[in-house]
């Protein structure tokens, strides 16, 4: 049965597509989600970016002979209406009649009342708004295209109970095919899933590896003991982290996990490996976006650098620990991450400037990417040429950006739909190794 979708503002400034896709339903916009829009369209940013996109996508839904008033025909079958009201809407007592908020609700109200036969919901990512619809009677719902269905923290590694042979077999040969379920079937594995072998009479006798498509076998990791730059992983999360954190067949890794639990650290300790010691990449970029925590402090004085060092002072203590707590053989120590910084081989910058860019080559970070959304991270994504690697790193539960959630974040969707592609890998760091007091604050606050 076909539904009229009313649509709030902050749905198409997170997607301006989304005009798109309610399949063969009719989409409604209130005149006054226009006015909105609007008020955007200057900005610089990725919300003035997309209230621009929304304006041309409008119009080209009008043709030649088309009239949004009326309605266009969408490719889905349904239709595309802007609401004009005969009046301004007024809401019951004791709502703010000057609030546009208000005014694209009662267009919501307006459209059921006058179109009863066909269920009407109203679609908004404001929470407040979706509960005030909730209490006039109006049906109303989130925008779920870009958000994930499950937890992505979920831990994915995988334990299977096997027979103890398989195991040996593992450990003799570096791989074995994946155990078969009652039915003659592979038990379902994506790829470069993380497994666990765990021998059903000696739960003790186990085996850590990953799921190998291309073979498909699970096969051994080949994470070395000592680990990199004096960097030995503490539990079985992080060997899995390394070994797809080297493993250059990999181009994409989603590394996510609470914090304390390694995620930088590993990245930075992996790229800088394969760039300075294996000499795989030209360069290791490493990137955040520029998004503080609480109240911002306002300008910053100083040059370009001086104003981005606090921003990027994370970065640079997780470069300073690798050069000295971790490690300093061979010619790592002569040099220094400063040389290295000051050479070009190691760069530091933040996400503002990457639209437009191509980066050959190249091992390049994004960390906190929790706070990106999703338009944000494909652009990122797209900058990527031949031979480049790219990690992103964060904690879905520490999130900055208003605009985003848990599950509308960039990294959380990025994990979600790469997560059957060959050359992706997503993995969770569950255990804090920073510090006992770290660990616990993370758990009990």
């Amino acid at each position: 049965m076909k539904k009229n979708y009313v649509l709030d503002t902050n749905v198409l400034l997170h997607d301006p597509r989304a005009l798109f896709k309610f399949e063969d339903n009719d989409v409604i916009l209130p005149i006054y989600v226009i006015e909105e829009v609007d008020q955007f369209k200057r900005e610089t940013t990725e919300r003035g970016r997309n209230a621009r996109t929304i304006s041309r996508l409008l119009d080209e839904q009008r043709g030649d002979e088309g009239s949004l008033s009326r309605g266009v025909p969408l490719e889905g079958g349904g239709t595309l209406r802007i609401w004009i009201p005969e009046k301004r809407p007024t809401l019951a007592v004791g709502f703010d009649k000057k609030s546009q908020d208000q005014a694209i609700l009662q267009t919501a109200i307006d459209v059921r009342d006058k179109d009863p036969d066909k269920p009407t919901v109203f679609v908004t990512m404001d929470t407040n708004l979706r509960i005030r619809a909730d209490a006039l009677g109006v049906t109303a719902e989130t925008y779920e295209n870009q958000r994930v269905e499950d937890d992505p923290l979920e831990q994915p590694f995988l334990d299977i109970e096997v027979n103890g042979s398989l195991i040996d077999a593992f450990f003799q040969d570096g791989g074995v095919e994946p155990p078969h379920d009652s039915s003659g079937r592979w038990t379902v594995l994506y790829p470069n899933a993380p497994v666990m072998l765990r021998d059903t009479s000696a739960p003790g006798h186990t085996a850590l590896g990953r799921f190998d498509g291309s073979k498909g076998q699970v096969v051994a990791l080949r994470v070395a003991r000592e680990g990199i730059l004096g960097i030995r992983p503490r539990n079985r999360e992080q060997s899995f982290a390394l070994d797809v954190l080297l493993d250059d067949s990999i181009r994409l890794v989603t590394l996510l996990g609470k914090a304390g639990t390694g995620k930088t650290l590993l990245a930075i300790a992996a790229g800088l490996k394969r760039t300075t010691e294996d000499n795989t990449y030209t360069r290791l970029v490493v990137s955040r976006p520029i998004m503080p925590l609480g109240r911002d402090i306002g300008y910053l004085p100083g040059d370009v650098d001086e104003k981005l060092n606090p921003w990027m002072q994370p970065i640079y203590d997780n470069l300073e620990f690798l050069f000295s707590n971790g490690g300093t053989k061979g010619a790592r120590s002569s040099k220094g991450f400063l040389e290295l910084l000051e050479s070009g081989t190691i760069q530091v910058e933040p996400l503002t400037y990457i639209r437009g860019r191509s980066l050959p080559n190249q091992y390049l970070i994004v960390d906190e990417a929790q706070n990106l959304t999703p338009h944000e991270v494909k652009t990122i994504i797209t900058r990527c040429g031949e031979g480049t690697k790219i990690v992103l790193t964060g904690d879905p539960q520490q999130i900055d950006n208003p605009y985003v959630d848990h599950a509308s974040n960039g990294l959380s969707v990025v994990a979600e739909r790469f997560k059957k592609e060959r050359i992706a890998a997503h993995v969770v760091l569950t255990k804090g190794e920073r510090s006992e007091l770290a660990e616990l604050a993370a758990n009990l606050l």
